[in-house]
């Protein structure tokens, strides 16, 4: 199994909305309406707003499983400034919300705001709830930290568009298994 390349997030993305930019909104502006109740499945998804170009196809990637997903600047209940309150909102997402991913990027493991969502996602959804998600840059690198091995992560399949959590001990269970889970 291998790492997932921004581009082909990007590239599925554009495949489930048929390259319209009209069925892209309607998807993204169906994530901001529904709340975790919705589908069966809702993800908090941690990232860096420096990756906001980014965020939208893996937003579309995760709905086409059949999730909610939940994107902090989509939510038009949060404080444009951070403050403790945002902190106290996100608490509760991250606790609402069924699942806990991290894409991690290289914006992302150097946000402190991402760690802190981390740390706090690890009290909350250890092991069976939260995974990372680690996207390449086109140049192949990926600039994980250490601390990032103990958690489940998504993987893609060496040579279909297959999708995993593959755990720490190495076993696996397909991204949609585990997201339904």
């Amino acid at each position: 199994m291998e790492l997932i390349y921004k581009s082909r997030i990007e590239a599925i993305a554009n495949r489930v909305t048929s390259y319209n930019s009209i069925i892209e909104n309607r998807i993204l502006n169906e994530a901001h309406q529904y709340g975790p109740s919705y589908h069966r499945t809702s993800v908090f998804l941690s990232h860096s707003h420096l990756d906001a170009r980014i965020i939208k196809p893996v937003v579309v990637f995760l709905r086409s499983m059949g999730v909610d997903v939940y994107v902090d600047w989509m939510d038009q209940t949060m404080s444009q400034t951070t403050n403790g309150e945002t902190a106290q909102k996100l608490k509760y997402k991250i606790k609402q919300n069924d699942k806990f991913l991290f894409l991690a990027t290289d914006n992302s493991l150097i946000s402190k705001w991402c760690n802190w969502e981390v740390g706090y996602g690890d009290a909350q959804k250890y092991i069976d709830k939260i995974a990372i998600f680690p996207l390449l840059e086109s140049n192949g690198r990926w600039n994980g930290q250490e601390y990032l091995q103990i958690y489940p992560c998504v993987k893609k399949s060496d040579y279909r568009d297959d999708f995993y959590v593959v755990y720490p001990d190495g076993k696996s269970i397909s991204l949609v298994d585990w997201l339904k889970k």
